[in-house]
């Protein structure tokens, strides 16, 4: 078996033990968020940095429905100059927590990607999230690290390799913006 082989069999397979009762869960929430007109906050570092700016772009852009209402949504990844200020004056597990306090209320939907589920910026945020009433999702690799016990729904991808993960929860992405989209029966 190639290399090629190989990698595309292991993400295959992986994508196949994914709990679809949880996907439909997120794409439930994410659903009543929109028709709630609830703030969707998205969060994560380095390669889930760039997937929760992805997802925030496809939920904003390619969901918009004559007849219904557009989705708020706010990448708290791409405002540099806060998360520098917070990291440098105040330490790096609050790039997220601070933001996040400053602009959710409760009813809004914190949305966390961390492939390994222990980065201190993200647990510490989605803690806030459990103490201002929003409802958080998390997006995880591994064993889930400490997500699970912080997120109302936290999907957990059954693999070890941090790529495969990653390109796994770009799927989910796309798999959740197209079924919002669509108005997908899921």
């Amino acid at each position: 078996m190639s290399y090629i082989d190989q990698y595309l069999n292991e993400v295959n397979h992986t994508l196949q033990r994914l709990s679809q009762d949880q996907i439909a869960q997120i794409i439930h929430i994410l659903r009543q968020a929109r028709s709630e007109r609830r703030q969707i906050f998205l969060i994560g570092n380095g390669g889930s940095a760039a997937t929760a700016s992805h997802f925030a772009n496809d939920l904003i852009k390619s969901t918009v429905a004559a007849g219904k209402p557009r989705m708020k949504v706010i990448p708290l990844t791409d405002n540099i100059p806060t998360m520098l200020a917070y990291a440098n004056d105040c330490g790096y597990e609050t790039i997220f927590a601070e933001p996040l306090d400053a602009l959710a209320a409760p009813g809004d939907v914190l949305v966390a990607f961390s492939g390994s589920g222990r980065s201190p910026n993200v647990l510490r945020a989605l803690d806030l999230a459990r103490q201002r009433g929003l409802t958080s999702i998390g997006f995880t690799g591994r064993d889930g690290g400490q997500m699970p016990e912080r997120c109302d729904v936290c999907l957990i991808v059954p693999c070890q390799p941090m790529e495969q993960i990653e390109d796994i929860h770009v799927v989910l992405a796309h798999l959740i913006y197209s079924a919002i989209r669509d108005d997908a029966e899921v």
